[in-house]
């Protein structure tokens, strides 16, 4: 199976989070200060430079108020 990084699923993820993020009316900045990271580590998650594991992803949906279940079940298909 080839890696996820770059791939249309993980696009479709960035995407989601990004989406999740403006809908919210937070920068970049704002996520990172919720997280007790830096801006960058949102920056490179956001531009697929890296991966977010499984608790980092709960951590961001957390600061974004939003349902992780309902991102991951968008990406099924």
């Amino acid at each position: 199976m080839p890696k996820s990084l770059r791939s249309p699923r993980h696009q479709r993820f960035l995407a989601q989070l990004i989406s999740l993020r403006n809908a919210k009316g937070l920068t970049q900045e704002q996520v990172a200060e919720k997280l007790g990271r830096p801006q960058s580590f949102v920056a490179k998650y956001e531009g697929g430079e890296r991966r977010l594991d499984v608790i980092e992803f709960l951590d961001v949906t957390a600061a974004l108020g939003v349902d992780p279940c309902e991102i991951l079940a968008r990406l099924r298909s």
